[in-house]
């Protein structure tokens, strides 16, 4: 601590520390006492001083805190302030955590508004779904919406059948597709090409690996797609309509060359 000194201008004392910066005297004394902010000076009547360093200083301590930060995650990331360039970085390290907040924030607000919308427009009360809900918009699973529309059996073996991980590959790998197949309509490209049956091979696979072999789960799945496409502001069906004007044609050259139709029920 500097050397004892009369109250002179520039130096503050705890009461009007406390009063500049909002906080009150007994919070300025435990941060002393934690030595999170001990003052720079003390007059001398043996009253503690704050500096304008020392202001700066409770103003990093207290914007952490307000970020949600722990007092001893704060002791930690305080920098000294004994050079411009001190301040410097201490600021931009105070930024990049506001950011990240902000950003975060941000997200959950999104979050928030998505699982509001998609509540009212069901027309139950379903805590499972909205649990559902939560942990796709989470995954950033842009279909997140279409859960509203499952049947409990549907989603039961959806959750029993996918962890997060393996919930956000085959998601990957049916965005990748469903941007394959656009690409490969706006190219003009034949279904029955040889590229377009490679894709549907890989499509097909693909619908293999999601229902297990399970051909039940077909049905569900066309209607859940069906039902998708009359989301008003999802923006699902310009999506769908340009990406299965591909698949379906592609699709049926692949059967045709197999020799077999899933989607076709066997006649006795």
């Amino acid at each position: 601590m500097e050397n004892k000194r009369t109250l002179a201008p520039g130096y503050l004392t705890v009461g009007e520390a406390a009063k500049k910066m909002g906080v009150t005297v007994r919070t300025l004394q435990y941060y002393d006492k934690e030595g999170l902010l001990h003052p720079s000076a003390e007059s001398e009547g043996g009253r503690r001083l704050y500096s304008g360093k020392d202001i700066v200083q409770l103003h990093q301590i207290l914007s952490l805190k307000h970020l949600g930060f722990s007092l001893s995650d704060i002791k930690n990331r305080l920098i000294p302030l004994d050079a411009p360039a001190d301040v410097a970085n201490a600021l931009s390290e105070q930024a990049a955590v506001i950011r990240e907040k902000i950003e975060a924030l941000t997200e959950a607000l999104k979050e928030t508004e998505a699982l509001k919308k998609e509540v009212l427009q069901m027309q139950s009360v379903d805590f499972k779904k909205y649990a559902d809900i939560i942990i796709n918009l989470q995954m950033k699973n842009e279909f997140y919406w279409l859960i509203k529309h499952f049947d409990d059996a549907t989603l039961d073996y959806l959750r029993n059948r996918f962890d997060k991980d393996s919930g956000l590959a085959m998601m990957e790998k049916f965005n990748a597709l469903i941007e394959e197949a656009t690409r490969l309509q706006k190219d003009k490209t034949p279904p029955e090409s040889e590229k377009g049956l490679r894709f549907a091979e890989a499509f097909w696979n693909m619908v293999v690996e999601f229902t297990e072999g399970d051909m039940n789960l077909l049905p569900k799945l066309m209607e859940m797609g069906r039902l998708g496409s009359l989301d008003a502001n999802s923006g699902w069906k310009q999506k769908q309509d340009l990406a299965f004007a591909f698949i379906e044609p592609a699709l049926d050259a692949y059967f045709k060359k197999l020799g077999a139709d899933p989607f076709k029920k066997e006649t006795t």
